[in-house]
């Protein structure tokens, strides 16, 4: 409790902050919480896990008063951020009695309506703050402090316009708290306009080199999904984490291992709320041990004793890499990141090779034992491609390929097919005749299968982005 009543916090909050286990202060909180209470504005780059709701929430309970409207707005970019977020300042402000209402879409908004009405601070989504400013049920005239919390994320979904709508609409005399991952010029541009002489704090990666291993397999696509399933079973590692890069392939994924006897569910952004919270909550709990997920679950969001993750689909850049292999090796813990190298990978993986801070090392690709894969719910094993039948066939292999080596040439025919329709040749990363030479012709339906229950829901497809964050 001494600690953190040093930095300036109340004996209260002090008090709640002990009984849910917080000892010392973070770097974070110990840099902004001092800031914060004395009403500067602060531009912190702090990475997911590093503590920064307590850094901003602690002002936000001590200069909030009960009963004088919404007077602290705090924006995320995803819906479970804002959960989160509202959840964390909930159990910080026990002894302060506050309204903390959460907004966002993918739910009803006549009960967010209702709480609004009472709250003393708000914790949404842009576009469902958006909302409620057009419909008037969210008055910000009597904001004193305006969070933006993963800052980059929300720029990067395409929320810039929302956001600076919303900032526009709150107080000129505000304080204004901002945290981002990375500072990109549209983040300069927000913090020059509508900042007053912020504080800049930068912290060290929160996640801990020495703990982190990464490594690569070269794998065909054949084989990727064997890989995946013969790596999972001979590890005994805790909690999984599995990027892909669509909705249709994280199905995909979670549908087979599920098949093949793993604890996996999956988790992006096609998902009612109602599910995603229960997926968060299963995967938090280790009632299952793997989480196949799409970008929207690499930032924001604490998830403690990740100790795999894995690159099934290689992100387009060394800054979305980052994200997701941050969800391991933290607070001390050992960690390690898995990519799975296909042909279809190799333009992301020259990308992120590109940052010289990464060394990521190959590993040979052990003997595999090709398995059967399903491409859709109740659909045969079996596909038939350019008027003939397709079963895959059960091999092994062993090719680990590096760099300006002549790999073999493969028609790649089995789990690869159907995830992009057209002739797909692999590129050198080593020149002449090197890494990717092989060549696989695939057609089907992007993400691996068709619609599953045929026709897709036009009025799914109307839905505006405001419902889905």
């Amino acid at each position: 409790m001494e600690s953190f009543i040093k930095l300036g916090l109340s004996e209260k909050l002090a008090k709640a902050l002990h009984e849910f286990g917080f000892e010392q202060p973070r770097e974070i909180q110990e840099k902004t919480i001092p800031l914060a209470l004395a009403g500067k504005d602060v531009i912190g780059g702090s990475a997911t896990g590093s503590g920064k709701t307590l850094a901003f929430g602690a002002g936000i309970i001590e200069n909030v008063v009960k009963g004088k409207g919404v007077q602290a707005l705090v924006m995320t970019p995803t819906r479970e951020l804002a959960e989160q977020v509202a959840d964390s300042l909930i159990k910080f402000s026990r002894y302060y009695n506050l309204n903390i209402c959460t907004v966002y879409g993918g739910v009803s908004i006549e009960p967010q309506m209702r709480y609004l009405r009472h709250a003393e601070i708000v914790v949404g989504t842009p576009g469902r703050i958006l909302d409620h400013l057009e419909r008037r049920t969210l008055d910000l005239s009597k904001v004193k402090t305006l969070v933006l919390d993963e800052a980059d994320r929300m720029l990067d979904m395409g929320f810039i316009d929302d956001v600076l709508k919303i900032v526009e609409s709150c107080p000129k005399e505000r304080q204004t708290l901002l945290f981002s991952a990375t500072i990109s010029p549209d983040i300069e541009l927000i913090a020059k306009k509508y900042m007053k002489s912020p504080v800049s704090i930068e912290l060290e990666s929160y996640v801990d080199p020495s703990k982190l291993k990464q490594v690569y397999y070269d794998v065909s696509q054949d084989l990727k999904f064997s890989l995946l399933l013969h790596l999972l079973k001979h590890e005994h590692p805790g909690l999984i984490m599995i990027f892909c890069n669509t909705q249709r392939n994280t199905d995909f994924i979670a549908d087979n291992l599920q098949r093949y006897g793993i604890e996996a569910t999956a988790i992006h952004g096609g998902l009612s709320q109602a599910k995603r919270n229960r997926v968060m909550e299963h995967f938090r709990s280790e009632r299952v041990s793997v989480l196949v997920c799409t970008d929207v679950a690499a930032r924001g969001l604490d998830i403690k004793n990740v100790s795999h993750v894995y690159n099934y689909d290689l992100p387009n850049s060394s800054k979305e890499y980052v994200h997701r292999i941050g969800r391991t090796a933290r607070a001390g813990k050992d960690g390690i990141a898995i990519n799975l190298v296909s042909p279809r990978d190799y333009d992301n993986f020259r990308s992120i090779l590109r940052n010289p801070e990464l060394a990521i090392e190959q590993i040979q690709v052990p003997e595999v034992e090709k398995v059967f894969v399903n491409f859709g719910s109740g659909r045969r094993e079996s596909r038939s491609f350019g008027g003939r039948e397709f079963r895959p066939r059960m091999r092994s292999s062993g090719n680990g390929r590096s760099f300006g080596e002549r790999s073999e040439r493969s028609e790649g025919f089995g789990e690869g097919r159907g995830y992009r329709g057209g002739r797909d040749r692999g590129r050198s990363f080593g020149g002449r005749g090197g890494f990717g030479r092989g060549r696989s012709r695939s057609s089907g339906y992007r993400g691996g299968s068709r619609p599953r229950h045929g026709r897709s829901n036009p009025n799914t497809q109307r839905r505006s982005y405001r419902d889905r964050y």
